[in-house]
């Protein structure tokens, strides 16, 4: 794998990792349940845009 492939793969273990720790703000956080809707519409949006970046960045890997 090429270095500029390395730092992709990398790039999606650590974007994944920090969807998981949001999902789990968003699933069962108490703080999460204490902020205006406002704010919980845009953490959920926050989580589906990673989302959708951390599944190109899937396809990308694919594709190598």
């Amino acid at each position: 794998m090429q270095p500029h492939q390395q730092r992709v793969v990398e790039e999606q273990a650590e974007l994944d990792a920090k969807i998981a720790k949001l999902h789990a703000f968003i699933a069962g956080s108490l703080v999460f349940d204490g902020l205006s809707e406002d704010e919980k519409e845009r953490i959920v949006r926050q989580h589906s845009c990673m989302t959708e970046y951390s599944e190109i960045l899937g396809e990308r890997i694919s594709a190598f």
